[in-house]
């Protein structure tokens, strides 16, 4: 089997998973805010562009040094929003002899999918697994071989409701309020066309979902051997979520597990955590997520 990549490039950050007949090789992670300002001018940034490029450059080096023979890289929620997301595409193209692609909502949650639940026991299904980003968040529910029941992809993330709501630091309570609001408005639509209420086990996966699992267990460093597969109950997530709603983007970066580039915006990822724990409650008797440190990148790779 020839050793392959896949490259996520997200509203916040840029992830590599290089793998060799399914051992990870490496397993990379940049928070590049390549969305920062779309939400509001509709274009990407020059400087986030040259910061993602950075990244990427980065990638390819690793890549080279690791002899990989095939790469696919995908583009979510920025790319789909920008107006010159060309800029994005041709350079990607240079820097990896490949085009990114812009892959739908409904495909990025498939992919999502396939790699959240690899490890996990089949029994526990049906699952949903939810994956949070920066400015979309993805639902799906279906079961261990592949049978999905519903999917959607909603408008709402941690960067999108910092930058459109959230913007005092702390947040104001009525700002958290508005951004409640919003969220419940997209959870509506959730309910409408993802049958949450048939998931025995939810699964949440991405950056907001596993470092929210660090500072639930209390762990000293970020240590994603103890991420994966944690189970935490709802009761103590709204602890935590809380407390992070509350505290300036300082204080987050105090915590030694909290990566400095998330620390402004998972405030706003914890409103749209405490927004899916609502939902989950009204439509099913679960009480608990369990995290997953797989995601889109396992998908893409199984697809290699």
């Amino acid at each position: 089997m020839a050793r392959v990549a896949a490259i996520d490039c997200g509203t916040n950050s840029i992830r590599l998973l290089i793998s060799d007949e399914g051992r990870d090789v490496a397993r990379l992670n940049e928070i590049v805010r390549l969305g920062e300002g779309v939400d509001e001018t509709g274009r990407l940034s020059e400087k986030a562009l040259t910061r993602t490029r950075r990244a990427l450059e980065r990638y390819v080096k690793v890549m080279r040094f690791e002899g990989v023979e095939k790469v696919r890289m995908v583009a979510t929620s920025a790319t789909r929003d920008a107006a010159n997301r060309e800029e994005f595409f041709a350079m990607t193209e240079e820097l990896l002899g490949v085009r990114a692609e812009v892959i739908s909502g409904q495909e990025e949650a498939a992919l999502s999918f396939t790699g959240a639940v690899a490890d996990l026991d089949p029994e526990r299904g049906p699952f949903c697994v939810i994956d949070l980003g920066g400015g979309s968040t993805e639902f799906i529910v279906g079961t261990a071989d592949g049978e999905i029941a519903g999917a959607h992809s909603t408008q709402m993330g941690c960067v999108r409701l910092t930058e459109r709501i959230l913007r005092t630091d702390p947040p104001t309570a009525t700002e958290v309020e508005i951004a409640a609001d919003y969220v419940a408005a997209r959870l509506d639509e959730v309910e409408k066309v993802v049958p949450i209420g048939r998931a025995r086990t939810f699964v949440g996966v991405a950056g907001t979902f596993t470092t929210v699992s660090a500072l639930a267990q209390g762990l000293e460093t970020y240590d994603p051997a103890e991420i994966h597969g944690s189970e935490l109950r709802f009761d103590a997530l709204r602890l935590v979520t809380r407390q992070l709603i509350s505290e300036s983007a300082a204080t987050r970066a105090l915590n030694p597990v909290m990566h400095p580039g998330r620390a402004d915006v998972i405030g706003g990822g914890s409103v749209v955590i405490e927004g899916i724990i609502d939902m989950i409650e009204r439509s099913s008797d679960a009480d608990t997520f369990v995290i997953s440190e797989k995601d889109i990148l396992d998908g893409i790779v199984a697809g290699l």
